[in-house]
């Protein structure tokens, strides 16, 4: 083991209430770095999301660990360390033995300015050192939904001084044959039921993972459970007190319409859920019915289990976020305006959603062939 390693652990309640986990950064002699746990505390306080709070959790061990490794005073931290260490990123495997993409890199920088920036917000480090990381950036064409204000004063923004080359990785959506395999391959009506459900309705597998009974309005007519809606659908709610840790990435509340196919699959789910008595106390919608504990709500590593094992079995990579992803391209595809698809997605920009606007390779080939066919004719 490093003899300089910080490390990012989660620490549990006395009394066993998820509510109270924190997460906790520990330094070499396993006793807590104050700073740095100080700062994932206020990440909880400001409700950023339990995954968020353990992604920068471990990037700030990672930084610590480097700062102590390479007898760097983290406190007043130089562009010129700040550098080197980008450079370390990019030239030493990950945990996994692979090495970090652009975007990695970038993330954990972020996630280190951040916890600098908080530190000289509460007077622990001198703010000049917060202040070096960044630098002004004009933008000259802001996005379409940036405020830039009355007088354009908001167009000058802060920037990451240090940054590293991010190469632009298409997003990736099953096909139709692909997602004909991924639904023949599910062994269970629970797991045929996620997926599709994500298929159907775009949602993130923290929203599904995180969907209660109450959620499911799948009547025609909802107004005898106190909703207006008409129609099918799904609520997805933001809650921080799911059993499984499952949490909504957007804090606003939204509807996502179902249709007679999802509903079909919740009924034949249901069957089987309802046959085993130990989930009929749990509220959450996905549960652990075929293996132990019975009843429990389905966590991130039990979804991750069933994706590798549909992986296998169709002899293509399946991940949840292509479910997403393959969503909100069959809308687009059908016509749905952008703004609808960004509302059915959650997402809070517009830009997000833009990816999806991209042309897929037949629909390029068939424009160049069109019009060689044109040029052809006015040829003759």
């Amino acid at each position: 083991m490093n003899a300089h390693a910080f490390q990012a652990e989660r620490a549990l309640s006395p009394t066993g209430d998820p509510q109270s986990t924190r997460w906790v950064i520990l330094d070499p002699r396993l006793a807590i770095h104050r700073e740095g746990t100080d700062f994932l505390t206020f990440l909880h306080g400001a409700d950023r999301s339990v995954n968020t709070i353990r992604v920068y959790a471990g990037r700030l061990a990672l930084f610590l660990t480097w700062c102590a490794e390479y007898a760097v005073d983290w406190r007043t931290v130089t562009l010129a360390s700040m550098a080197r260490f980008r450079f370390w990123l990019e030239a030493t495997p990950g945990r996994r033995g692979k090495s970090r993409s652009g975007a990695t890199v970038n993330a954990t920088i972020t996630a280190v300015v951040e916890y600098l920036r908080y530190c000289a917000l509460h007077g622990v480090i001198a703010p000049e050192v917060a202040d070096r990381l960044s630098q002004p950036l004009y933008l000259a064409t802001p996005p379409p939904d940036f405020n830039a204000g009355e007088r354009g004063q908001f167009r000058t923004v802060r920037a990451k001084a240090i940054k590293s080359r991010e190469v632009e990785k298409p997003y990736e959506a099953l096909s139709e044959e692909q997602v004909a395999a991924v639904v023949a391959g599910c062994r269970t009506a629970r797991d045929r039921f996620l997926v599709v459900l994500m298929l159907a309705t775009g949602i993130r597998i923290g929203e599904a993972l995180g969907l209660r009974r109450q959620d499911m309005h799948f009547l025609p007519d909802s107004r005898a459970l106190g909703c207006s809606v008409s129609g099918a659908h799904v609520h997805v709610r933001h809650r921080r007190d799911n059993e499984n840790k499952a949490l909504a990435k957007s804090r606003y509340p939204r509807v996502v319409p179902a249709d007679g196919p999802t509903v079909a699959e919740y009924v034949a789910y249901r069957l089987d859920r309802d046959a085993v008595v130990e989930a009929e106390a749990n509220d959450l919608v996905f549960v652990n019915l075929y293996q132990r504990p019975l009843g429990k709500a389905m966590t991130y590593q039990a979804a991750k289990g069933m994706f590798e094992r549909l992986s296998q079995q169709c002899g293509f990579v399946v991940r949840p976020h292509m479910l997403r992803h393959t969503a909100a391209t069959a809308w687009v595809r059908a016509g749905v305006p952008i703004d609808v698809v960004q509302q059915l997605m959650g997402h809070v920009s517009a830009a997000s959603t833009a990816i999806y606007m991209h042309a897929n390779e037949r629909e390029k080939r068939e424009a160049v062939e069109r019009v060689a066919a044109q040029r052809e004719v006015a040829a003759r």
